[in-house]
């Protein structure tokens, strides 16, 4: 089954970046990736955490949430329930195809374009702001599961190994990471 998601090469939809803590962030051309930092004009770059919530919980823990992916399969699963999302409303930096993000193990490498690497942390908790931008929305991104164990569908969160240039078009590809493979919990 991961052996299925390491052969899986899939594609950058969209970048986005916002300097400022909005909800969506706009849609670029590319975006650069610094090693150890995030996404270059981001307001949510750096080592220490900037999403506001966790800055009031320690504004010293490391920053596990440098770069936020979302798969653009969830905006077709939306757009069934009558959402219209595009890439960078739900504030995140990269949107690939192609690529099961929900099912890989924490620390999978994905390789984008020639050189950049980020490693998933873990996932995205979707948030209240979801109903604000679409009401109903949190609902289709946050769900249960038929035991009752919640399935957060809002992306995962990811730090730069190696940092480089990304645009629409760049080619991903899966590294996972050695088993025991762990899997994605909240961050």
């Amino acid at each position: 089954m991961m052996h299925d998601l390491a052969s899986r090469v899939g594609v950058v939809v969209s970048v986005s970046r916002g300097a400022t803590h909005t909800f969506s962030k706009p849609v670029v051309e590319s975006i650069t990736l610094l090693a150890g930092l995030g996404v270059e004009g981001d307001a949510h770059m750096g080592t220490t955490v900037k999403h506001r919530s966790r800055v009031a919980q320690n504004p010293n823990q490391p920053n596990l949430r440098q770069v936020h992916l979302i798969h653009a399969e969830l905006f077709d699963e939306v757009c069934e329930d009558g959402f219209h999302v595009e890439p960078g409303q739900l504030g995140e930096n990269i949107t690939p195809r192609g690529i099961d993000l929900l099912r890989l193990p924490t620390g999978t490498r994905l390789h984008i374009g020639e050189q950049e690497v980020v490693e998933i942390t873990g996932l995205r908790n979707p948030c209240a702001q979801i109903d604000d931008f679409r009401k109903g929305l949190l609902s289709r991104v946050l769900v249960r599961d038929e035991n009752g164990s919640l399935i957060r569908k809002a992306g995962v969160m990811s730090i730069v190994l190696n940092g480089g240039e990304v645009r629409a078009g760049d080619r991903i590809r899966v590294e996972l990471p050695p088993p025991p493979f762990r899997p994605l919990e909240r961050v």
